[in-house]
């Protein structure tokens, strides 16, 4: 999904204040872990997700693979913590 500047403009607003709801661990992005953060996306839309335990490199391949796999857009990176947005057509009340 491409987000307009506004619109990562108002997600980035909106997600300042989230904290990490999915952290990674030493072994990466797992199933479990892509299950969770599915999980978490249908439930709030919009997410943070914080990659522990890697380098910068393997943090961009990271978020990579759970915006490949989940559909997800990538808001924005900041050092360990990625926010994530995907609207849920089911809840009836997207964000933007």
């Amino acid at each position: 999904m491409d987000l307009e500047q506004e619109e990562i403009k108002q997600l980035r607003r909106l997600g300042h204040n989230l904290k990490p709801v999915v952290l990674t661990g030493a072994a990466g992005v797992s199933s479990g872990v892509l299950e969770e953060i599915e999980r978490a996306l249908d439930d709030h839309q919009l997410i943070k997700v914080k990659l522990a335990g890697a380098d910068k490199e393997e943090r961009r391949a990271m978020t990579r693979e759970i915006a490949e796999h989940t559909g997800a857009s990538v808001v924005q990176n900041i050092g360990r913590v990625v926010l994530l947005y995907r609207e849920n057509p089911e809840r009836g009340d997207p964000l933007i």
